[in-house]
């Protein structure tokens, strides 16, 4: 087995290298460290700023609170479909829509995909969009579903994996008799995975973190998602802890700590398993435009 060996050079800048990316690491993975010591320390203790990376005076005051929360877990509930039922309407719309942009015998083919792009560069505005909404009845569940359920950045990167898909398969696949439905399903999904996997996520992530327009058109609070609910719990549990005549043993911040914790774990869960097909799925749809 032949050893390679380096420069001095290369050894300098591979120990660099490695320094400054577990630096980063470690900056990224503070804020989390630091809110959940806050969630479950004591009043005493995080006012008078003693906190800073381990806990002290622990206490689940905070957790006891947001679990026991009625409300909590209906929009907990609510985010869990907003992701999945709206997750699985993007990438239908996503990937049939990328499938036929990437057909050569498409007719208008340019036109159609300078159509998508046109909508990444000019927008009609927020007012314009939001009265839209407003008179499209865009406030329940389904309508948040439907309104939101593309991004033309997505079907592009979807749409560039799927050119690269060698045609001889498809000729093979439609010599053996596939239908575009077919072909579709057993050819250029399977070979495109580590793209549609990134897209889902994006899809994913940007469904769970949904806050803006959840909170401007929805009319029904109990179909509020997470975001929009802990939003409103912040500010009622802050008025209320405010105008308190009791002294409280843990801070308002710890319960503001306490629900950040509780609104990530899904994502920090989830999210180490599908990383490694960022890299790729990235370049993979992002190299032919």
């Amino acid at each position: 087995m032949k050893i390679e060996r380096l420069s001095k050079s290369e050894i300098i800048f591979k120990i660099l290298a490695y320094f400054l990316v577990t630096i980063f690491a470690l900056l990224c993975l503070y804020p989390i460290v630091y809110a959940f010591s806050v969630s479950i320390s004591g009043k005493i203790a995080y006012e008078s700023g003693q906190i800073w990376l381990y806990p002290k005076d622990l206490t689940i005051e905070a957790y006891r609170i947001v679990l026991f929360d009625k409300g909590f877990w209906i929009s907990y509930t609510n985010t869990l479909f907003y992701t999945i039922i709206g997750t699985a309407w993007s990438m239908f719309i996503s990937l049939t829509g990328a499938y036929v942009l990437s057909k050569d015998k498409l007719l208008g083919k340019r036109k159609w995909n300078f159509l998508l792009v046109f909508t990444m560069w000019f927008s009609a505005g927020m007012i314009p969009m939001y009265l839209n909404y407003k008179e499209m009845h865009v406030d329940n569940k389904w309508g948040m579903i439907i309104a939101f359920g593309v991004q033309a950045y997505n079907i592009i990167l979807l749409r560039n994996a799927f050119s690269t898909v060698p045609k001889d398969i498809e000729e093979a696949a439609t010599i053996d008799g596939a239908n575009e439905i077919q072909i579709f399903s057993r050819v250029y999904i399977p070979m495109s995975g580590a793209s549609i996997a990134t897209v889902t996520l994006f899809y994913a992530i940007s469904r769970w973190n949904g806050y803006y327009w959840a909170r401007m058109l929805l009319n029904d609070s109990t179909e509020a998602p997470l975001q929009v609910y802990l939003r409103t719990l912040i500010e009622t549990y802050q008025r209320l802890y405010d105008d308190s005549p009791v002294v409280l043993d843990y801070a308002a911040d710890s319960l503001v700590y306490a629900i950040i914790i509780c609104s990530i774990i899904p994502v920090l869960v989830i999210y180490p398993y599908i990383q490694k097909y960022f890299a790729r799925g990235v370049n993979l749809g992002g190299v032919k435009g």
